[in-house]
């Protein structure tokens, strides 16, 4: 296939999920033998913080505007087989608007924020999507699954809502000899949603527990948070760097948006990442949880810092490590960009009609 990506960033991870997910797509894409192109709208603060200058064996094309993309990925954009536009690219109404329009093939919207779409969408946000455009995609391939792809095609009027949970390159997250430095650690850019539980689930047992030494990496964090002594503050891990960090923690602790604990069936990003390294992780509970991870013996789940050093006080070595190796088992065969793709080849198939739906 040719396939062109207008996404929010491939060649930046700082502040963002996305960058991650898109370089094992294009990565595995590439590897199997298909044809990609990166569009990605150059703006000063992901150039600023480039960690990537070219696609895993895809092409990069960087645009100032709509009239530039128009005018360097016309072509591609004509004669692919699939056109995947993702959530949050700048001028987004305007560029569905104008792919909708030139796409000779299948064209789909790759939402990794699906649960904020869609407040935005309810109340008439149109930053980056408009609700009169979700039925005009061939594809909705949505971060959330769950009673979301419900919503999104009673309400929105999707003709193929699909879970499209986020993945992990196995290749570039694979364990790792490191140090137990840490207790426990976070890998996470700041939002004001997540941050109660940054506060509960981390901070604070850092502050009950002097003896242990913590760790949280991630941007744009609030110059006025009080961070306990005994946490190591980082303000940004590039990916290649991301197994280590994780390897270096007995624990590493996941946190969901608000919005997306309130959808449920969000896996971020990051919790399989960690996973595929195999550290054990402590997560916050959201509806749908248990159906990515088996709760207990994949992964622990924690509502409260009395029940985050209840589990850091366990002295069960062995088990900690079953529990990582358990959930690495699981991404391995269910989460990979591997899985990913053979998804994307069978459904654009069915959009063309050469597979029966």
């Amino acid at each position: 296939m040719k396939v062109v990506f207008v996404g929010l960033s491939i060649t930046s991870s700082w502040g963002n999920g996305h960058a991650t997910n898109y370089r094992a797509l294009v990565g595995e894409l590439a590897a199997r033998g298909h044809t990609v192109l990166f569009c990605e709208r150059d703006v000063p603060w992901y150039a600023a913080h480039r960690d990537l200058q070219r696609p895993p064996g895809g092409e990069l094309c960087l645009y100032r505007d709509l009239g530039e993309l128009r005018d360097r990925a016309g072509s591609a954009v004509a004669h692919a087989d699939l056109v995947l536009l993702g959530s949050y690219v700048p001028e987004g109404v305007a560029v569905a608007d104008w792919l909708l329009a030139a796409a000779g093939g299948c064209v789909a919207f790759y939402d990794i924020d699906t649960p904020v779409t869609l407040a935005k969408l309810a109340c008439g946000d149109r930053e980056y999507l408009d609700a009169d455009q979700v039925p005009k995609f061939d594809l909705y391939l949505s971060f959330t699954g769950g009673p979301t792809l419900d919503v999104l095609a009673q309400r929105f009027g999707a003709r193929r809502p699909l879970a499209f949970y986020c993945l992990v390159d196995p290749a570039a997250y694979a364990p790792v000899q490191a140090p137990l430095t840490f207790e426990l650690g976070y890998l996470g850019t700041y939002s004001e949603d997540r941050q109660a539980g940054v506060e509960a689930l981390l901070l604070e047992v850092a502050r009950r527990l002097p003896e242990g030494r913590f760790a949280l990496a991630g941007p744009s964090y609030p110059v006025q948070i009080a961070w306990p002594a005994n946490l190591t503050r980082t303000e940004h891990v590039a990916p290649p760097d991301h197994p280590r960090f994780y390897a270096s923690q007995r624990f590493t602790l996941n946190l969901t948006r608000a919005r997306m604990r309130a959808a449920g069936w969000s896996p971020s990003v990051r919790l399989f990442e960690a996973a595929a390294v195999g550290v054990p992780i402590i997560s916050d509970d959201w509806p749908g949880l248990d159906e990515v991870f088996s709760v207990g013996e994949e992964i622990l789940v924690a509502r409260s810092t009395d029940e985050v050093i209840e589990l850091l006080r366990d002295p069960d070595e062995a088990r900690r490590r079953d529990i990582g190796r358990r959930a690495r088992a699981r991404v391995l065969a269910e989460h990979t960009a591997e899985r990913r793709v053979e998804m994307l080849e069978r459904e654009v198939a069915r959009a063309r009609g050469a597979v029966p739906a």
